[in-house]
């Protein structure tokens, strides 16, 4: 029987730091000075997205030999998907279907962006969501050049191949850049390039676009793979994502920054962009990718945590109502081993305000389909409650408790249970800022519990309790 103290300030006296140093070094104030940059504001308005992704299908494709140049979705498979999508997700507020890496991403028309995910041109995939009431998200980065070099920028006198690295300052001299050709944010003409980015795909009616391998451009290192690149710089950087988000901006596109360092407490990704990851990439999925991978350590570049639960946790100060939105990358609920599983990542997301991504494919979602259609945890979203955890040091049990405020002033409770074996938990409402009485209701479970002062539960193995608070 565990018992988790409840009291703030002692939380935050004796809680556990990280075993990494890098977890001290990360928590300074940031030490980058913006250079003379747009001053884009006010976009942080969005709530964070529901919506359905290729990203498993590719996945276990690529796992199972199938090389990226090979991999395709057919028109056949597309329509499959999407009515899946319409008759058992949308009524519950997924409104997106959104392609992703793996699938070649083809520029087959004079404007030099992407028109093809595969096979599949991005026009008749718009259309046929469209039909069924559905939005398309894209998987492309407004920094990768897809288009031959004597394109011309629309605006301008250049040529993509302007854009090009050409002698600049870099942080790997001799490193050559793998698998993208970046655009060199300070080369003229970026700007009117980017915002052709958007532009295009404003016209091909996309409001969502997730941009990948941010920390590649950036300095073209990566903690897993070395050295990826020969990195712009953190000036360009910072340039880069201004331009990113005046585009964005102007023409009502949703960002979301994958794989970014984040360094300088995410100075420059919390300013610029509407979603930031902040986990490494769900892979094989289940309580591995939720919870348990490398747990209780962060790191000073990317991935800065290796689970869900960690990335969450860490970067909870930087999150929140009318602030970027973390992004805890896709669900798997078909590699989870347990019910209790399956509501805990799926509260953890919505918990801290991150969007619920389903990667399940229509053949394989079975029974987990009312994991991710129930409307009373689902209210969170709609809302864009964005909670914290009692405390955000990773190694400190009271991390494992969540609260926040709905706009409506009721209150959301978690209680979240990462161990192998069942865990008494409790909590003073009071010690938490919520002064009074209050009835409680279990959103699992879909049952009043009478009025409390206070919470207390046995919590399953790799389970949660999620409850809400109203007068």
């Amino acid at each position: 029987m565990k018992f988790i103290s409840k009291i703030i300030g002692a939380a935050a006296l004796t809680g556990v730091l990280c075993s990494c140093s890098n977890d001290i070094e990360m928590r300074r104030p940031p030490k980058f000075e913006l250079p003379d940059l747009p001053e884009i504001s006010n976009i942080h308005t969005y709530k964070a997205p529901m919506y359905w992704s290729v990203y498993e299908y590719c996945y276990v494709n690529e796992q199972n030999g199938v090389s990226n140049s090979d991999q395709d979705i057919s028109p056949e498979e597309w329509d499959r998907i999407l009515d899946w999508v319409e008759r058992d997700l949308k009524p519950y507020g997924y409104d997106m279907v959104c392609t992703d890496g793996f699938i070649p991403m083809l520029a087959k028309d004079a404007s030099g962006y992407m028109t093809h995910y595969g096979s599949t041109a991005l026009k008749d995939l718009v259309a046929k969501a469209k039909a069924r009431g559905l939005k398309v998200g894209v998987y492309d980065n407004p920094l990768w050049i897809h288009g031959p070099r004597e394109t011309k920028i629309e605006g301008t006198d250049l040529t993509f191949g302007s854009l090009y690295y050409n002698g600049d300052p870099v942080t790997n001299q001799k490193a050559e850049d793998l698998w993208f050709n970046w655009a060199v944010a300070s080369h003229a003409g970026a700007r009117e390039y980017i915002d052709g980015f958007f532009k295009h795909y404003k016209e091909l009616g996309i409001e969502y676009i997730r941009m990948d391998f941010l920390s590649w451009y950036e300095d073209g290192k990566d903690r897993g793979l070395g050295i990826t690149g020969k990195g712009y710089g953190r000036e360009v950087y910072a340039r880069a994502l201004s331009y990113i988000a005046e585009s964005a901006k102007k023409y009502g596109i949703f960002t979301s920054l994958v794989m970014p360092h984040l360094y300088d407490d995410a100075l420059v990704e919390a300013k610029y962009g509407n979603m930031v990851r902040i986990v490494a990439d769900t892979a094989s999925g289940g309580w591995w990718h939720c919870s348990s991978a490398e747990r209780g350590k962060s790191f000073a570049n990317w991935p800065n945590c290796m689970n869900m639960f960690d990335g969450f946790t860490y970067w909870s100060h930087i999150g929140g109502r009318d602030k970027v939105i973390l992004d805890g990358d896709f669900i798997r609920l078909n590699t989870f081993e347990t019910a209790a599983e399956k509501e805990f990542v799926v509260s953890l997301q919505l918990m801290a305000g991150g969007p619920v991504t389903v990667a399940d494919q229509y053949h394989n979602i079975g029974e987990n389909l009312k994991f991710y259609t129930n409307e009373e945890i689902l209210a969170l979203n709609a809302d864009r409650f964005t909670g914290k955890p009692l405390s955000n040091k990773l190694n400190d049990a009271d991390n494992q408790i969540w609260y926040g405020q709905m706009s409506n002033g009721d209150w959301v409770i978690g209680l979240f249970n990462r161990d192998d074996s069942s865990e008494g938990m409790s909590v003073n409402f009071a010690d938490l800022g919520i002064e009074g009485t209050w009835n409680v209701r279990d959103l699992w479970k879909h049952a009043d519990e009478g009025a409390a002062t206070s919470l207390s539960a046995t919590v399953a193995p790799h389970g949660c309790k999620i409850v809400r608070l109203t007068k």
